[in-house]
């Protein structure tokens, strides 16, 4: 079982964005792989923190993540996506509160033992999209396969934005380090920091005639068919996010994240609210006198329900469990069955006759009970 992110951080539940930052760089610097070689326990320790972070750093994630737990946040880029980092994703995406150079630890460990966590290339951008899910959709989870434009890795190339190996050759700024060391005056006096080298990105290469395909970017524009998982119980509004399924980087650097926008059909039958589902069910007076048995239809099929005589217009009838299911998995809603008279526009003469008849008749008369709840004090006992 995942542990509490504010746990890990070391944070509580009020803790603004200053905070959650500064105890995130103090548990990952005490875990960083360079304080503890060969020690794997920190480095799991270290990766965590990282999936901490990246939940409690970002405002919406944060906020589904004190209401749901970890089910609130999978596949939105942040249990779901967090705990399969690596090294290079951790750096790539966090390594920026650390500081200015190339990489978050070089300050501390020398300038060159960070260089293997960062690419020095510039990550893809995130892409958007939108897609829209049927109420049966959202009660089962579904499976999409989306055809998507986007930036690819260069197939000519690879990525290197050379025409060829013979294209590539030693940058004469860094001479192949991918990185230079800058002199700073600081109040301290001056200081030597290391950053990535401005004239190749950190690469180390030069390239000398570029690739005829990407003209030299490394990238080209291309369809990819993405799976995208969606789990069940999601709702209008919430945002998933799929790690790496962006555009691609420049230069080595990793891709950017898919980010899907789930929107809800209007359904023929069923109105939702929240995780139950209503459905208005419109019976002739002479089946709401009588009493009846009617056919209802629900999100997973049809159902038999009763109606007892005497049923009056705004009686709601629930279907335990035959709503929507929460994002975490924790129960599903009802469907909420309201009842309609059905009141004719046109009658016959023999039927306007009969009407005619009941009209003044004792038990045609209103007569309601004293202290009987209304309609909307009925909703909103059910809803709540």
């Amino acid at each position: 079982m995942k542990r509490d992110y504010y746990e890990i951080l070391g944070v509580d539940k009020s803790a603004d964005e200053t905070t959650i930052k500064k105890a995130y760089r103090k548990v990952a610097m005490q875990y960083h792989p360079d304080r503890n070689p060969g020690d794997k326990a920190a480095e799991d320790k270290f990766k965590e923190a990282a999936e901490a972070y990246e939940v409690l750093s970002d405002p919406d994630k944060k906020a589904r993540y004190d209401r749901y737990g970890h089910a609130g946040v999978e596949n939105m880029g942040g249990g779901y996506s967090g705990g399969g980092m690596n090294m290079e994703d951790i750096f790539s995406h966090f390594g920026d509160i650390f500081g200015d150079s190339g990489s978050p630890f070089e300050s501390f460990f020398g300038g060159q033992g960070g260089s293997r966590s960062r690419s020095g290339g510039q990550r893809g951008s995130n892409l958007r999209i939108k897609v829209s899910l049927t109420l049966e959709e959202i009660e089962a989870g579904v499976t999409k396969k989306i055809k998507v434009k986007k930036q690819i890795t260069c197939k000519t190339c690879s990525g290197s934005g050379a025409k060829d190996r013979n294209s590539v050759s030693t940058c004469g700024t860094c001479q192949g380090s991918g990185y230079v060391r800058q002199i700073k005056n600081t109040f301290l006096g001056q200081m030597q920091t290391t950053v990535v080298c401005p004239k190749c990105n950190g690469s180390g290469k030069s390239i000398t005639a570029v690739c005829h395909t990407c003209k030299g970017d490394g990238r080209q524009m291309d369809e990819e068919l993405i799976e995208i998982e969606i789990p069940a119980g999601v709702q209008e509004g919430m945002q998933l996010s799929m790690r790496g399924k962006g555009n691609a980087g420049q230069g080595g650097g990793p891709a950017g994240d898919l980010l899907i926008n789930i929107e809800e059909k209007t359904h023929e039958k069923f109105s939702r609210d929240g995780q139950n589902v209503v459905y208005d069910l419109f019976l002739n007076f002479a089946d709401a006198a009588l009493g009846t048995s009617v056919e209802v239809p629900t999100l997973t099929g049809n159902v038999k329900v009763k109606i007892p005589a005497g049923t009056q217009a705004g009686k709601i009838f629930r279907l335990k469990g035959k709503g929507l299911p929460s994002l975490q998995q924790y129960g599903k809603g009802d469907q909420l069955i309201n009842v309609n008279i059905w009141t004719p526009k046109n009658l016959t003469h023999e039927e306007t006759q009969m009407m005619e008849k009941m009209r003044n008749m004792p038990n045609f008369k209103p007569n309601p009970v004293a202290g009987e709840k209304g309609f909307f004090e009925r909703m909103k006992e059910y809803f709540n």
